[in-house]
């Protein structure tokens, strides 16, 4: 039975082609795929006709289909794909003033954690992304974007991440080496709402990249009620896992805090987060809330984010206001769920 190839890594392919050709043609093959984006064996002009037979034999090449795209205001591009399945998920291409190019990725069809502010999470959990398809994503957006080229990838698409951690270490494996993209570790980031066992294997795995928590409150019954996770592995246990994950990582960690109004901007929260906070290795990113139809929060006006903005200097972090992108396209943090 064929596998699809954009879920094997290249020492995988290369175990492959050398049971019948010489080291060369994985080089071409791996040439053609992730450096001209040639997906079409047929089209890939140099291979003989029975190396590529061999590998159509072998191999599938299909990608995600693009199914909707939708561009935000600001430039933004929310991209619904369809999965052979028939799933659909979303991702989204934010480029910033020319310098920086953001692939936002999905790793699950829907979500199990039901956080309480978000659209993916009224879906329910309905299966993983296999690794073919969280590369695909990229692979997509590598054909789609303008310059600059993708420059980050994040994993804060439909989904969560560590939920789905034995696939989403592959496909990092798989698009770091030498002969696909070799993409930066540094620039890609894995978000989470708090596995803590995810959090422990990922720090365990060996395969590098930096860490991204939503955290949005620092008061156990308030994230409780935000994020049903906390109810399994509340604040004290996630921060013993980030000391953990810190003394076998050489990124800090990046907090996610959505700034949700009467729910968590108060000045207890402004304490309680410089309480949990302010001896670890991390910054922390505020996001103002993204409307969703359905839930009962609202975005918070800007004098309300001004005035917390102010009251979070007293943080000893590095903070930062991070503006939401493609919110009028239903593309933007906690907004995504196949529509």
């Amino acid at each position: 039975m064929r596998v699809n190839i954009f879920s094997q890594s290249s020492s995988e392919i290369k175990a492959v082609v050398m049971k019948a050709y010489p080291a060369f043609r994985h080089r071409q093959l791996m040439h053609w795929l992730y450096v001209k984006q040639v997906y079409n064996p047929e089209e890939m002009t140099d291979l003989p006709i029975d190396f590529k037979v061999f590998i159509t034999q072998q191999y599938s090449f299909s990608l995600p289909l693009i199914d909707k795209e939708d561009k935000a205001d600001d430039g933004s591009i929310k991209y619904r794909l369809l999965l052979e399945d028939g799933a659909k998920i979303e991702m989204v291409m934010i480029p910033d003033q020319d310098k920086k190019n953001t692939l936002c990725v999905s790793s699950q069809v829907g979500c199990a954690r039901s956080c309480s502010f978000c659209a993916t999470g009224r879906l329910g959990l309905r299966r993983n992304l296999e690794t073919h398809e969280i590369v695909g994503q990229i692979m997509l957006a590598l054909a789609q974007s303008p310059l600059p080229r993708v420059t980050n990838i994040v994993f804060m698409g439909m989904g969560e991440p560590l939920d789905n951690l034995p696939t989403v270490l592959k496909t990092l494996t798989i698009i770091q080496a030498h002969d696909t993209i070799a993409f930066s570790p540094r620039r890609t980031t894995v978000s989470t709402c708090g596995v803590i066992p995810g959090i422990i294997a990922l720090a365990d795995s060996g395969v590098k990249c930096k860490l991204a928590v939503s955290l949005n409150s620092a008061i156990d019954e308030i994230r409780s009620t935000l994020m049903p996770i906390n109810r399994t592995y509340p604040l004290i246990s996630l921060k013993n896992a980030l000391v953990y994950y810190l003394s076998r990582s050489s990124f800090r960690v990046t907090f996610e805090y959505i700034l949700i109004p009467d729910v968590n901007m108060s000045a207890a929260d402004i304490k309680a987060l410089r309480k949990f906070a302010g001896d670890l290795s991390c910054k922390i990113n505020f996001i103002p809330y993204n409307p969703v139809p359905q839930l009962p929060y609202r975005k918070p006006e800007k004098l309300e984010i001004e005035k917390f903005m102010t009251a979070a200097q007293s943080i000893n972090q590095a903070i930062t206001l991070r503006r939401s992108r493609g919110s009028d396209v239903s593309g933007a943090c906690g907004q995504l769920a196949g529509s």
